[in-house]
C-alpha cells in the first residue's frame, strides 16, 4: 500500500471512528450513571437523521437551522424515552430495565417504519461538504475532516460540563452513590434526565453526520452502528467517556484498514468489531479505560 492510499484510509477510519466514538458516549454515559444498556440508543441515532430530513425536506429550513432543531428534538426524545420507560422502573431489578430498553428499541423501530415508511429516503447533502479536494494524491471531501473536528469539539463540551460544572459534579456524584446524592439535596431525576438529553443530543450530531457521509436512511439504520458503538464502548471501559471515544475510533480503523489490507475479507468486516470485543474482554474485562466498578444493589 502506497504512502498516499494509507493516508487516504486514515482520513476514513479517523472520520468512521467520530461518528462511532459519539454514538459509544450516549452507552457510557448512562452505564455510569445507573449502570444501565440503553438498547434504544441506536434507534435515537436513527431519529437524529430523520428530523435533519424532514426539517429540509418539509419545513425547508435553512441547514444549520436544521441541524440545530433536529438535535433539540432528538435530545427531546431521549429525554421522554428516559421518563417513560426507565424511571418507573429504577426501583425494580435490573433486568426490568433491561427488557424495558429492548421493548423501546422496537417500538422506536416500527414507529419509525409506520411513520416514515420503510422506504429509505435520499438525504441531499450541502454541496460545500462533498466537493472533492486534492492534495498530494490525496482525495479529501471536506465533510472527512469536518466529522472529527465536530466530534472533537463535542467531546471537549462534554468534558467541561462533566468536570468544570455543577450539574457535570452531580452526575459524577451520582454515579458512586445515587441514594447520597439525593440526601445532599441533589434533584437526581433532572441529572439523569439531563444525562439522557446529552447522550442523545450527541447521538443526534452523530446521525446527522453519517447520513452525510452515507446519504440514505432508513428506520432500521440504528441497528448496526449502534450494535458497533456499544462494542466501542465495552472496549474503551464502559463507563469512561475517554474510552469511549478510544474505543469508537479503535473500531473505526480496525474495520477499514481490515478492508484496506485485505479486500477479500471486506464482506466479513462486521466480524471484525465483535473478534476485537472478544480479544480486548480476555485481555482486559474492564476494558482499555475501565475501572471495576461495584454493581448497586
Amino acid at each position: 500500500m502506497t504512502l498516499t492510499m494509507f493516508v487516504q484510509h486514515s482520513l476514513n477510519a479517523l472520520t468512521l471512528g467520530s461518528l462511532y466514538a459519539l454514538i459509544a458516549i450516549g452507552y457510557t454515559m448512562v452505564y455510569g450513571i445507573l449502570r444501565l444498556i440503553n438498547f434504544a440508543h441506536g434507534d435515537v441515532f436513527m431519529l437524529g437523521a430523520y428530523f435533519i430530513f424532514y426539517a429540509g425536506a418539509l419545513l425547508h429550513l435553512p441547514w444549520m437551522v436544521g441541524v440545530v432543531l433536529a438535535i433539540i428534538l432528538t435530545s427531546f426524545c431521549g429525554v421522554l424515552v428516559e421518563r417513560a420507560a426507565y424511571r418507573p422502573l429504577r426501583d425494580a431489578p435490573r433486568i426490568s430495565a433491561l427488557i424495558s430498553s429492548i421493548g423501546v428499541s422496537f417500538f422506536i423501530e416500527n414507529l419509525a417504519i409506520v411513520i416514515f415508511t420503510g422506504v429509505p429516503k435520499p438525504v441531499v447533502r450541502p454541496s460545500w461538504l462533498v466537493s472533492i479536494i486534492k492534495f498530494h494524491g490525496v482525495r479529501i471531501l471536506p465533510l472527512t475532516i469536518v466529522v472529527p473536528l465536530i466530534c472533537l469539539g463535542l467531546v471537549a463540551g462534554l468534558l467541561f460540563i462533566v468536570y468544570k460544572t455543577k450539574p457535570g459534579l452531580a452526575m459524577r456524584a451520582i454515579s458512586k452513590d445515587i441514594e447520597t446524592t439525593r440526601l445532599m439535596g441533589v434533584s437526581v431525576n433532572k441529572i439523569i434526565s439531563l444525562t439522557f438529553g446529552i447522550g442523545s443530543a450527541l447521538a443526534a450530531a452523530s446521525g446527522i453526520m453519517w447520513a452525510l457521509r452515507y446519504p440514505q436512511i432508513q428506520p432500521l439504520m440504528g441497528l448496526i452502528p449502534g450494535l458497533k458503538a456499544f462494542i466501542a464502548a465495552v472496549v474503551g471501559g464502559i463507563g469512561s467517556i475517554h474510552g469511549a471515544v478510544i474505543g469508537g475510533m479503535l473500531l473505526g480503523f480496525v474495520e477499514i484498514m481490515i478492508v484496506a489490507f485485505f479486500p477479500a475479507l471486506s464482506g466479513y468486516k462486521d466480524a471484525f468489531a465483535f473478534i476485537l470485543l472478544i480479544v480486548i474482554l480476555l485481555l482486559k474485562p474492564t476494558g482499555l479505560m475501565g475501572e471495576k466498578i461495584e454493581e448497586k444493589v
